[in-house]
């Protein structure tokens, strides 16, 4: 069905800040001819996007400007027709995500986001997996800094090990860059809904098989002496995403264990970062310190070139198994912005044009496009290393 549509990829939220530099990175990486176009709800700031793009690309000024504004199904159901591919960077998701990903999957459209809402990642599942499966859809969220050095990472890392038997890995994250105005609000938003994301996850249990092999592990806060560093347990949908892509893939083994911790080279900063997450955790669960929070720092704001140019990340894994220890490592720029808009495009230039194994429903990244989407993002600059 996919190969009569007249659009590879479209791409909806471009007017915000990381869809204007996903727009960017397509505008400069995408290969000749690639067919595609931007959607929205506001025809004039679409226009000033596709001004912006033809700044780097004088071709780029016959890129088609679509109408698609998620209180419009039908506008939605129009955009996902004439896709291979649709890319969103529209959230919080939990708030304006599910129009899409159900246009997307009634039409088996492939579908990219970079939510890290666990809750909306579980919702879609319930509501919108079985069609997507019919159709041949592939819904592949959480393609940004959630989740992707993580899964990928991990994936990277089991390979290298090549156990036979059971297997554990830890995934360790240290970074220096600002979130965005996006991430957030979603992060402020899932906190504030602690009851419902418990209530979404049960009923995907309920609905998903699942292979009892593969499990994301809750750690406790200690001291690395592999690495070196003081770990402090992340609830991030990171985990998540992993072990489900544990437990599609073969190649994780028989039983397969895996853990998410932020890394910092003293005690003090850990206790800093826990009290923090604490604070802002509390705060969400107060409406009028989460207002004023959310009023403070807003969507669709971002950081000038600058300062995401000084910005990195790291993700080091310690892998065990077969009486082995390997230890990777995933490493890029800017993580909330630069690299995030790359992962996101190169996972939709993926599933438009790669040869990926033949999956549908909600996949994950390592399940859907795996060793094809490692090779573009280290290709586009993102270090996967063995470390000695």
């Amino acid at each position: 069905m996919a190969d009569s549509r007249d659009l590879d990829i479209v791409l909806f939220g471009a007017t915000g800040f990381t869809g204007g530099l996903t727009a960017e990175y397509l505008a400069e990486h995408a290969p000749a001819g690639l067919r595609w176009a931007l959607a929205g709800r506001n025809p004039e700031k679409l226009e000033r996007v596709r001004d912006r793009l033809v700044r780097i690309d004088p071709a780029l000024a016959d890129v088609e400007l679509l109408h698609a504004d998620v209180a419009d199904p039908a506008s939605l159901a129009a955009v996902a027709a004439r896709a291979k591919v649709v890319i969103t960077t529209v959230g919080p998701y939990l708030t304006f995500g599910e129009p899409l990903v159900a246009a997307c999957a009634e039409a088996g459209t492939d579908y990219v986001d970079l939510t890290g809402e666990p809750e909306f990642v579980d919702r879609m599942y319930v509501a919108h997996h079985a069609t997507a499966e019919r159709t041949g859809a592939r819904i592949v969220h959480a393609c940004g800094f959630d989740s992707i050095p993580h899964d990928l990472g991990a994936m990277f890392t089991v390979q290298q090990l090549g156990a036979q038997g059971p297997v554990t890995v830890r995934g360790v994250v240290r970074a220096s860059g600002m979130f965005s105005g996006g991430t957030f609000h979603s992060a402020m938003t899932a906190m504030s809904r602690a009851r419902q994301m418990k209530q979404a996850s049960a009923e995907r249990r309920r609905a998903e098989p699942r292979a009892g092999r593969s499990k994301a592990v809750a750690g406790r806060p200690h001291r690395d002496s592999a690495l070196g560093l003081w770990l402090l347990p992340m609830p991030t949908i990171d985990p998540l995403v992993v072990a489900r892509s544990g437990a599609a893939i073969a190649s994780y083994g028989p039983d397969f264990r895996y853990s998410h911790y932020a890394g910092t080279k003293t005690l003090r900063y850990a206790a800093g970062g826990a009290a923090g997450v604490a604070s802002i955790a509390l705060a969400a669960q107060v409406k009028p310190l989460r207002n004023l929070l959310l009023g403070r720092i807003k969507q669709g704001d971002g950081p000038d070139a600058s300062r995401r140019e000084k910005s990195w990340f790291t993700v080091d894994f310690v892998g065990e198994g077969d009486g082995r220890t390997i230890h990777t490592r995933v490493s890029g720029g800017d993580p909330g912005y630069g690299e995030t808009s790359k992962m996101l495009a190169e996972s939709a230039l993926s599933l438009a044009f790669d040869d990926n194994p033949r999956t549908a429903g909600q996949v994950t990244t390592a399940q859907a496009m795996g060793d094809n989407l490692l090779a573009r993002l280290q290709a586009a600059g993102i270090t996967f290393q063995v470390v000695d």
